[in-house]
């Protein structure tokens, strides 16, 4: 936004006007005086650093400079004046006029001028159709090859067309990079405005009836109030101690977005920059509040708060930060990995238990997490948090007046919102894998992943994070309910996917500790005889010590 730099020059010069014993020099006639006639009168420069591609494809800045002069447009290099443009093409542009012009006038005159300057991008451009023809080609051939590519699946070639401007398909085909460049992917595009969802509705609305199983027309709510919500335990409490859990690492995060800035994946470094120091002002707010206090953790070379490498790699290994994300394919090819390390960091709260990520899939990753039982918690603080962040000054979240908050990948549309625990199922993953984990976790609404997080190994214990697999058209209570009620029937699969492994175990007993009086007696024709796996293991768990202390006397 324009206004943003113009309206901070200003108050900025109101400040020094104001400062006692200085004075500009000014003419009567000509306004501020400047060394070079050329800058004489308002002596300002308004200019942007934009990439013209087309105009600038035989390496200079020649056909920039013939069409932007009659716009009024003055090219530069990146470095200034007499500087060579960027290796892409990316040229300074700035309006000629500084006399007999206001100060109003100029910076207007460089978004009109931007506005046909871009126009005429476009037409130098005559090989988009040809990119398109590629483009069109693949997601053709991907239709066949990989009908699950939920992003391919849902595009047409008759919407495509239907778009208004080449501009516009560039746009679409942008969000489906992704999906294009890997086949193999499940959902296969991701949003790069905070305004997609709306604008491309007739392509975005299908991939979400196809993803969230809901109706075209879905619309969503936000609600953190748990009053009424279905499954919810007597009393409010989320409390897996009454489920017979022990303390498990719990986090809950929302992924959000700022609507001034173009969404992580077609962000410049510039936009990365800006947007990490819009929010460390945000941060100082939090750092002053007693219950949050802490600090900032930036990894952009040149920051006032930013951190050598080791100092990043302990908060990895201490699963406070998050890694490189080059090393994701998927991310890599949607432009959302680009410009690492600059514009990423985190903010940890004095007590370590809220973080918040900048510049990862979404410009903010939000979360709180610790140890214990109570879900109520870690749901509470993150809301009480999330209201202190919404209501600072000059901080706004994209949001679609249909989806709800706006995020990068659309399997976070709606809350944004994950709330998981990490839990050891061993006789689950007994054969190393997550895959029985997951198949039991599927019907039940819950999604499986490793502990550090999407495409990572679970624990050698067998931990898992769990969570609920919904985002969309579903209450931010409902999530961390359906976590709460989904962990009391996973258990229950837990325990009923280890009556095999105790048979084993009990029959080995049997051999070897013949005095064991509860496992001598047992007798596996009456216990398959019992009606149900919740008598099975009622008797199980009445001969537990027994099996767990093979040299119990009496063994239950």
């Amino acid at each position: 936004v324009l206004n943003d730099v113009f309206d901070r020059l200003q108050k900025a010069l109101d400040v020094v006007n104001g400062i006692e014993g200085l004075e500009f020099a000014k003419s009567a006639d000509y306004g501020f005086v400047t060394s070079c006639p050329t800058n004489l009168g308002t002596g300002m420069r308004a200019s942007v650093h934009i990439p013209l591609p087309n105009l600038t494809k035989d390496g200079t800045d020649t056909k920039a400079k013939e069409i932007a002069k009659p716009l009024g447009l003055s090219v530069r290099g990146t470095g200034g004046e007499h500087t060579p443009i960027g290796a892409d093409g990316t040229c300074d542009i700035s309006p000629s006029a500084r006399f007999c012009i206001t100060e109003a006038q100029i910076i207007t005159a460089l978004y009109t001028g931007l506005k046909l300057l871009k126009e005429e991008e476009e037409k130098a451009g005559g090989g988009c159709a040809v990119d398109f023809a590629k483009d069109l080609a693949t997601i053709a051939s991907i239709k066949e090859s990989n009908p699950t590519n939920l992003a391919i699946k849902n595009f047409t070639t008759e919407y495509f067309e239907s778009l208004a401007s080449d501009e516009e398909r560039s746009a679409l085909i942008q969000c489906l990079r992704s999906g294009i460049e890997n086949k193999d992917s499940g959902m296969g595009c991701y949003a790069m405005q905070p305004s997609d969802y709306d604008r491309f509705k007739p392509f975005f609305s299908k991939v979400l009836t196809d993803y969230h199983k809901v109706g075209a027309d879905a619309k969503h709510v936000n609600d953190w109030s748990l009053e009424g919500v279905e499954g919810l335990p007597e009393g409010g409490k989320l409390d897996l101690a009454v489920l017979g859990l022990p303390e498990l690492s719990m986090r809950v995060r929302v992924g959000r977005n700022l609507k001034e800035f173009p969404l992580p994946g077609a962000m410049s470094k510039e936009d990365r920059v800006n947007m990490e120091l819009k929010m460390c002002a945000a941060f100082d707010k939090l750092k002053a509040m007693p219950e949050y206090g802490g600090g900032y953790n930036s990894l952009t070379p040149g920051h006032a708060d930013f951190i050598d490498e080791a100092a990043y790699n302990k908060l990895v290994a201490d699963h406070i930060m998050f890694k490189d994300m080059a090393v994701d394919t998927y991310l890599a090819t949607a432009g959302i990995a680009s410009d690492w390390p600059f514009g990423r960091g985190c903010y940890v709260s004095e007590d370590k238990q809220f973080v918040i990520w900048v510049g990862e899939e979404d410009h903010l990753r939000i979360m709180c997490m610790f140890k214990g039982t109570l879900l109520n918690d870690v749901f509470d603080r993150l809301h009480n948090a999330l209201d202190v962040i919404d209501t600072m000054p000059g901080l706004s979240f994209a949001r679609s007046k249909d989806y709800g908050y706006v995020t990068s990948c659309p399997t976070n549309l709606g809350t944004g919102m994950r709330a998981s625990v990490h839990i050891p199922l061993p006789n689950l993953t007994s054969d190393g894998t997550d895959s029985k984990a997951k198949a039991i976790c599927k019907p039940l609404g819950l999604s499986v992943r490793g502990t550090g997080g999407e495409h990572t190994p679970i624990g050698k214990d067998g931990t898992c994070d769990i969570s609920p697999s919904a985002r969309f058209c579903i209450s931010e209570a409902e999530i961390i309910t359906a976590l709460y009620t989904g962990l009391k029937l996973l258990k229950e699969e837990e325990k009923k996917a280890g009556i095999p492994d105790d048979i084993v175990k009990i029959k080995s007993i049997k051999k070897s500790n013949p005095t064991n009086i509860a496992i001598k007696t047992f007798n596996e024709t009456y216990f398959n005889s019992l009606k149900s796996d919740e008598e099975r293991l009622a008797l199980l768990q009445i001969v537990r010590s027994g099996i767990d202390n093979a040299d119990s006397g009496m063994g239950c």
